[in-house]
């Protein structure tokens, strides 16, 4: 028998790995001999690098680059099995966990760091580029990125600007001639499951830079540098960015990579599910397990147990939900491909001492999970 392991992390808790190697073990204890195959997954967030690396039999590579402060941090990508994918994850080299408390505030950071981490995948030779962009402490609308890259911005009397959110509301020309040629030869894929505009009431200053360290005049002054931006950018390259949904993401970066890069946005667990070729993987198999740490109704958008669910069910493989907690409408996963859902609590117990066992709760109900599974083959 067959049976793939594909859950995403138990965010806070649990590596996507760590999880996985647990429900084996579970499954192990009923039947030694059961053939699995192990698939952490990740939707473009935290863990996406790892989980790409780990599931293709890629490697991780570390680069040097410029933190959201303009200081050196060390970051990591991965390389995948083909040698010309890489997998990138903003946050490690633009994220909000590099910006202590004090000095949150994102008119002086800059994605600069995720540019030049793109460069480094391509001096390594990479074709292809998947980028999460999750989780940013940014809101440059891609400039610093682009930067790194080549693209040049200018004021109006053709001083060449900053790149940090402040700087947008100075940006009068846009020059890509320096871009790198590379570029134009590079698939760019962008993860996002987030559907902002650019700017204006739900975009991407109002919606995510107070989270960040804004104030509420700094969240005025940064929609008005991406709305500067945005006109600039329709003038300068003829690109009309504004109101296509998920722009506003990690400060409008989702819509500076289309401008500049020629990036495409598209949803974060496709983009994982095809770097791994996760559709042959499921030939032949008898049974899927996926699972996170908590299972809502917000799981049907674009969450890896539903991405997960909808590629087994092409194949009509049934799907087993396993997560930390289950919470409102899980029937609504149903329709989708999910067969059953679990919990590992799946007794009285306090939320530390869920945490703490989490490990042992995953391989106890995996075991069940297992034994309920075979008794019905048998029937």
């Amino acid at each position: 028998m067959k049976i793939v392991i594909a859950p995403d992390s138990f965010k806070g808790n649990q590596t996507a790995l760590a999880v996985a190697d647990a429900i084996e073990r579970g499954m192990r204890k009923y039947d030694p001999n059961l053939e699995i195959v192990k698939i952490p997954m990740a939707d473009g967030g935290e863990g996406t690098v790892e989980a790409a690396a780990l599931a293709t039999g890629g490697r991780l590579v570390t680069a040097f680059v410029t933190g959201p402060l303009n200081s050196v941090v060390e970051a990591e990508y991965a390389i995948l099995h083909d040698g010309s994918t890489a997998v990138i994850e903003m946050a490690s080299a633009s994220g909000l966990p590099l910006v202590p408390d004090n000095r949150k505030n994102p008119g002086k950071t800059s994605t600069l760091g995720t540019g030049e981490l793109i460069k480094h995948a391509l001096d390594s030779g990479c074709k292809k580029i998947i980028l999460g962009i999750g989780g940013s402490a940014t809101n440059d609308g891609g400039m610093g990125a682009a930067s790194a890259l080549g693209v040049k911005f200018f004021d109006a009397i053709g001083n060449e600007t900053g790149v940090t959110g402040d700087d947008m509301l100075n940006v009068a020309n846009i020059d890509l001639s320096t871009l790198d040629p590379r570029i134009v030869e590079t698939d760019i894929l962008v993860a996002c499951d987030v559907s902002n505009p650019f700017y204006g009431p739900t975009g991407a200053a109002y919606i995510y830079s107070p989270q960040k360290g804004a104030t509420k005049e700094q969240v005025i002054s940064l929609d008005k540098g991406l709305r500067n931006l945005a006109e600039v950018i329709k003038r300068s390259l003829g690109k009309s960015i504004a109101n296509i949904p998920g722009t506003g993401a990690a400060g409008g970066l989702g819509g500076g990579l289309i401008a500049f890069l020629g990036a495409r946005l598209q949803s974060g667990i496709e983009l994982i599910l095809e770097a791994v070729e996760f559709e042959k993987i499921l030939r032949n198999t008898q049974l899927v397990i996926t699972g996170e740490g908590k299972t809502d109704y917000q799981t049907a958008y674009g969450k890896v147990p539903t991405g997960v669910a909808a590629a087994a069910k092409k194949q009509g493989i049934p799907v087993v939900c396993f997560s930390g907690a289950l919470g409102k409408k899980i029937e609504d996963l149903y329709p989708i491909g999910i067969t059953a859902l679990f919990s590992t609590a799946n007794r009285e117990m306090t939320l530390d001492y869920a945490i703490e066992n989490s490990l042992s709760l995953i391989e106890e109900g995996a075991e069940n999970i297992i034994r309920l599974f075979c008794a019905g083959l048998s029937r």
